[in-house]
């Protein structure tokens, strides 16, 4: 969910082709439309009934650190399908927003079934971590933050010079450009010094995005440092789409996970 406005992004301008990642976005909003969070499904009830029904569809399908590592095989598979469960619409929302500015053009450079398995995996490893550091909490993680956060991470390695218009509030919110390179690690200094007081109650998740992000750079690293140039320098393909990309303002600070009571 979104809790601050230390930063905003929107669309690109650049044609891509994503089909992976709008479909992503379909499938996530088609889940939380038929679920109890929406408020749509009448089949959930009302009031307490809808309340009860929304932490029992959380439990079913989201993380909960204390059983994850039982060993069952519905534990094992909560990292999995707590990516496509959202807790609110304000949640989903942010989330969307940010996968489809970062995603489609991650997505665009490295190819439709790479960036499938980059985005589940990383996913996956993110909220395994989240419930590694916090094995024995009972409840439960939904959000695709963790994914999200990696997909910020791989950007970052890929289109370091794209620009990002930030909305700073100390500034009274005057849109400033930046390059991705000040903005992302920014933005995850945010989420390392929040982490330190994600102990204080249920809320964010900021550990997983930390998680996410680390992987996502870490992969991109890994697997596109062949197109450096010397001295570490990005090469001249890298440098064009790093000129090339321009990143508009839209209100979102922040891919963020969910705890659910």
């Amino acid at each position: 969910m979104i809790s601050n406005w230390n930063g905003t992004v929107g669309r690109a301008v650049r044609n891509t082709s994503a089909p992976v990642t709008y479909g992503l976005i379909a499938l996530c909003c088609l889940i939380f439309l038929i679920g109890p969070a929406s408020g749509f499904n009448a089949a959930y009830g009302t009031g307490d009934e809808l309340a009860a029904a929304q932490r029992a569809y959380f439990r079913r399908w989201g993380v909960v650190p204390g059983e994850l590592f039982e060993g069952t095989s519905r534990a094992v598979l909560t990292p999995a399908t707590a990516l496509f469960v959202h807790g609110s619409w304000v949640h989903l929302l942010g989330n969307m927003l940010f996968l489809y500015v970062f995603g489609t053009m991650t997505e665009d450079r490295m190819g439709r079934v790479e960036f499938t398995l980059f985005y589940t995996g990383c996913g996956y490893l993110a909220l395994l971590g989240y419930a590694a550091a916090n094995a024995g909490s009972a409840q439960s993680l939904v959000g695709a933050s963790g994914a999200i956060s990696a997909v910020l991470g791989a950007f970052l390695y890929l289109f370091p010079r794209a620009r990002v218009t930030s909305l700073l509030p100390f500034l009274f919110f005057l849109p400033l450009r930046f390059p991705a390179w000040v903005v992302l690690p920014c933005w995850a200094a945010l989420q390392w010094a929040a982490a330190g007081r994600a102990a204080q109650g249920p809320g964010v998740a900021y550990l997983a995005h930390l998680v996410g992000f680390a992987l996502g750079l870490g992969y991109a690293w890994a697997r596109f440092r062949d197109d450096e140039g010397p001295q570490g320098r990005p090469g001249r393909a890298a440098a064009r789409r790093g000129r090339a990309t321009r990143v508009r303002a839209a209100p979102a600070p922040a891919p963020e996970g969910e705890n659910q009571p």
